[in-house]
């Protein structure tokens, strides 16, 4: 499944795998909350993947950051 979010005025599109037990509105939130506080107070490794962000991918648990550049995809945990 697919969903579009906003991030810092972009849309960045999620994908969930169908074997995901949680609501897609609670994991939708949690991301939402993670990746706000991880742009303001996570290190410059992070805030680099998240300003070239072009995708998510969410699996159990964890969210993969796909950015333009492969160097810069990062697994981010959700909890």
């Amino acid at each position: 499944m697919r969903m579009l979010i906003s991030f810092q005025n972009k849309l960045v599109p999620v994908y969930f795998s169908s074997e995901n037990k949680q609501s897609v509105q609670k994991i939708l939130k949690l991301l939402s909350g993670t990746l706000e506080n991880k742009f303001q107070y996570g290190k410059r490794a992070l805030q680099k993947c998240l300003n070239s962000l072009i995708s998510i991918e969410i699996e159990g648990s964890e969210a993969i950051l796909h950015s333009k550049s492969e160097n810069d995809t990062l697994a981010l945990s959700l909890y």
